[in-house]
């Protein structure tokens, strides 16, 4: 229970259902973790207090389970690191691997408790043919989270349940109202909840004990365009914020961190037919032997196009886009679909080069 009105009306339908519901709160924050004053970021003290304050109502206990530690190391420290290697990470996906759908479950088991329930918009099933747990969007597509559950495994799957899974967020609200919940009207968390302010930069620079460190925006062909403020402020795709007085757009098309370089380039420098995804975890599905066609997710928000998955003599997937698509960034997850089934996922890797375009160096194609 976050605190938040999702994980509150999970709560609630479970308890109407007849299970005995122990409602647990990941206490994450450390001195230096998740103490943002923004309102709409999760995991602050008063999160805490409304998952309390839920829980009183429901006539259910309440457990705080403090995991700072655990959560410095498995999610901040992965996303620092990613950073500085070039990566973009996903935290939410670190955070439901190894807290949620981890330290959680593991704390279950030791609590005699069957399931672990969450208030994630997703569907969890099972296949009867395969035996398999399966995991399938939601009903509702724009909160749909099953993209941040892709990498959960068929035990942890067959322990987990998504409430929330048939319901729209109205529907949600409506429940909190009428079940007179302090969190009805609670808005939904955003950003890093463990980033101060919004303010990533500068989270990065005190993690990393560096400064700003100004150097060159070139274009592909290495021309000096204008000056950069620092590599950690810039996300490929970007077009805004450049500070560049050109007469066309351009966006941010890689970093080359070894030489303090950001290049850029026209939007069709940003578009890839293919991408290698590695570290493959096969959700819903056992590995195919053969070319799979699917609906391909490359961020949380892109919407899922069509592609072919070629499984590689090292087990990584080749995706092979229809239409190429823009901003392939590694570091992220790349998730495979079948209409709402989840097939599998896996972790963006080394790029391919640009669709129809001129291209930065090798070095910098590295880092794209």
């Amino acid at each position: 229970m976050s605190g938040g009105v999702d994980s509150s009306v999970a709560a609630a339908l479970l308890h109407e259902q007849g299970y005995e519901v122990l409602g647990v709160t990941l206490q994450l924050w450390g001195k230096d973790v998740c103490a943002s004053t923004g309102t709409k970021l999760c995991c602050s003290v008063r999160d805490t207090l409304d998952a309390k304050a839920v829980a009183k109502r429901l006539g259910i206990t309440h457990h705080v389970l403090e995991l700072a530690d655990t959560f410095r190391t498995k999610v901040i420290d992965y996303f620092v690191d990613s950073y500085e290697q070039g990566l973009t990470p996903n935290p939410c996906i670190a955070c439901n691997d190894h807290m949620k759908f981890g330290e959680l479950m593991d704390y279950a088991d030791s609590q005699g408790a069957a399931f672990v329930a969450t208030g994630h918009y997703a569907h969890i099933g099972s296949d009867a043919a395969s035996g398999r747990a399966t995991l399938r969007r939601a009903a509702d597509q724009s909160k749909d989270q099953s993209y941040v559950l892709f990498n959960l495994t068929q035990a942890q799957l067959a322990k987990a349940r998504c409430p929330l899974g048939e319901l729209t967020k109205p529907q949600v609200r409506t429940i909190a109202v009428e079940l007179g919940f302090v969190t009805a009207q609670k808005a939904d968390s955003q950003d890093v909840c463990f980033v101060r302010d919004r303010n990533k930069d500068g989270f990065l620079r005190k993690e990393l004990g560096v400064g700003d460190q100004p150097g060159p925006i070139t274009d592909l062909d290495g021309k000096v365009l204008g000056t950069h403020r620092g590599l950690l402020g810039y996300t490929i795709g970007q077009r805004e914020g450049l500070g560049l007085a050109l007469s066309h757009p351009v966006y941010v098309i890689a970093m080359d961190r070894p030489n303090n370089r950001l290049i850029v380039g026209p939007r069709q420098a940003l578009l890839r037919d293919s991408l290698i995804a590695e570290r493959i975890n096969w959700v819903s599905i056992d590995p195919p032997d053969s070319v799979r066609h699917a609906q391909v997710k490359i961020r949380s928000r892109h919407e899922p196009a069509p592609a072919r998955l070629v499984v590689q003599p090292d087990r990584t997937v080749r995706v092979e886009f229809e239409t190429p698509q823009p901003a392939v960034t590694p570091g992220q997850a790349t998730v495979f679909y079948d209409g709402d089934l989840v097939l599998g996922g896996g972790w963006i890797g080394i790029d391919e080069p640009a669709a129809g375009c001129a291209q930065p160096s090798a070095r910098a194609s590295a880092e794209v």
